[in-house]
Parts: structure tokens; sequence; C-alpha cells
């Protein structure tokens, strides 16, 4: 049999068949799961797997194996030293920033536009907070995202403005919502299905002894049509597996610069004819993003 997961706590997965309503506890069939060796979590919300039902313990089951992944969402666990899926086979990933309250943070969004790319996801940029208003840097900066190609939207879930678009957006997808504590991300998926935070408690209460911080990942259906995951709010997004001299592949703005540098092995921070330092001069590459170049550069250096 074959089914969704929903979440995961304590080495016990939640899985919804694919063909009934009822889901299931259900614990991994031997010690690992094939693929998923060195992992911090074996599954995640949105993976599809093969399991089979206790006959003798009604709603409970093994999962015998994990199908392929379209897709996925994943970041470093700095504490376990082991990479960690947040969402899998997704249609789109949400990355939801705020202008002000908490301050616009573009090294995470540039950080979850490069998980994004290198898992396979499309990511769009969720402006929330709009009713604090936007100023002239913070704008200018999302309108730097969209000439490079990327989708960016603008929404309050105070005055409400542009949910209804939104909702309109991720009808019918499987998406999930990532963005740093503070954000609004919990207020606006109440008002899109209010379900996500009301599922979000109960199994916070069950299985974390109270605690109703999302410390995990949960998948929901959207009563409008789709299913919504909900990631943990993380205050960093930490990056893995990207060679350095493989970085320039994620910042679309340098690729029309590639092979004009005098030397092959460029890193584009302090060689003599680099074009990517001359298209910065230039004012042909926004000095901000190149900023953030440097940042996960200098990341991925000191491993």
């Amino acid at each position: 049999m074959k089914g969704t997961i929903l979440f995961g706590m304590n080495n016990i997965f939640n899985v919804k068949p694919l063909d009934g309503e009822e889901t299931l506890e259900c614990r991994i069939k031997g010690k690992i799961l094939k693929d998923s060796i060195g992992a911090y979590n074996p599954l995640a919300p949105g993976d599809l797997v093969e399991y089979e039902a206790d006959d003798h313990h009604p709603g409970k089951g093994m999962i015998l194996s994990r199908e392929e992944r379209k897709n996925y969402f994943s970041r470093w666990n700095k504490k376990r030293k082991a990479p960690q899926t947040l969402a899998a086979n997704l249609d789109l990933l949400i990355c939801v920033a705020s202008p002000e309250l908490p301050p616009f943070r573009p090294r995470f969004i540039d950080r979850a536009l490069i998980s994004g790319e290198r898992g396979g996801v499309p990511v769009m940029i969720l402006m929330n907070k709009t009713d604090q208003g936007i100023d002239d840097q913070v704008r200018d900066r999302l309108d730097n995202y969209r000439d490079l190609g990327f989708e960016v939207m603008f929404c309050s879930a105070k005055s409400r403005e542009g949910i209804e678009e939104l909702e309109n957006r991720i009808r019918d997808h499987q998406v999930a919502f990532v963005g740093q504590s503070g954000v609004g991300k919990s207020t606006l998926l109440n008002l899109i299905e209010p379900q996500v935070n009301q599922r979000t408690a109960e199994i916070s209460t069950k299985y974390s002894r109270g605690k109703h911080t999302t410390c995990y990942s949960i998948l929901v259906e959207n009563t409008a049509g789709g299913t919504i995951i909900d990631t943990p709010g993380v205050r960093e997004l930490l990056l893995y597996d990207i060679e350095e001299l493989e970085l320039q592949e994620y910042f679309p703005e340098m690729e029309a610069y590639f092979g004009q540098c005098s030397f092959n092995s460029c890193s584009h921070i302090h060689e003599p004819g680099c074009a990517v330092l001359s298209a910065l001069e230039k004012g042909r590459i926004h000095p901000d993003r190149y900023e953030s170049y440097l940042r996960i550069m200098e990341e991925l250096k000191n491993g």
C-alpha cells in the first residue's frame, strides 16, 4: 500500500493512505531506509512511501520504502551535522519575509533560493506585513529579484491585502511555507487554512508535552484544494554539498559573465581580470546580492 507522510515525531510517522482518509502511525521497518543513510531525517512531509498495515494493531503500520522524490527542500542541521529535509515533492516553496518587524533579511531569502534550486523546487518570495510599509531599499531589492526572474508577491495578514491572490496561487498545488521566526508565517497560514495551526497544536500536545512552537514540518490538506506544508521558523538556513566554484551557478546575474574572466577557476572575489567584479563596478550586479555571494562563499570555505 502507498501513502503520504504528513509529519514525523520521535521516529513515528503519520501516513495518509492514497486511497483512504484514516491516517496510520507508522515506524520504519528495520533501522534505516535505503537512500537515507547519513540524513537527519529519513522521511519528510510530502514523501510518498510504501507501507504495510498492522493487522493486529488497528491504526498502526510499518514503512517499507520511500519512493524517489520529485524534488525536496532541505537545510544543514548544524547540531546533528547532517542534511535535514523539511518538505518533499513540492509544486512551490514560498519564502515568507517581512519589511521591518522583523527586519528584511535578504541573506535568508538568497539561501532559500539556492536551497530550492538545488533541490529542484520553484521558489516564490512572499513579502508579508505590507501594512508596515516598504522602504525604497527593500523595494529595490525585491525589484532586483523580479528582474532576475524570481516570482514575488505581496500580502498582509493584518489587512488581508493580497490574501485572495495568494489563495488562488496555491490552490490545487502542494506548497511549503518557510520563513524566519516573526515574519508572520503562522498568522498567514491561519488565514489561508486554519487547520494548519490547529493540527500543529494538537500534535505538539501529543508528542512534545504541550510545546506549541512549530519545531517540525507538517502537511495538511488545503480545503480549497491542494496541500500545505508548514516548516519550522528558523534563524538561519545553512547550505551544504555545494562546491566553492559551483556557487556562482546559483546566481543567475553572474551567468552572462561565465568564461570571460582571466582565470578559469576565478572565485569572483579578488582575481584581476574578473568579469563579474567588472560588472559589479558598473552596476550590472546588485551589490547586496554580491554581498550574499561573499558570505555564502565564506561559509562554504569554513565548512
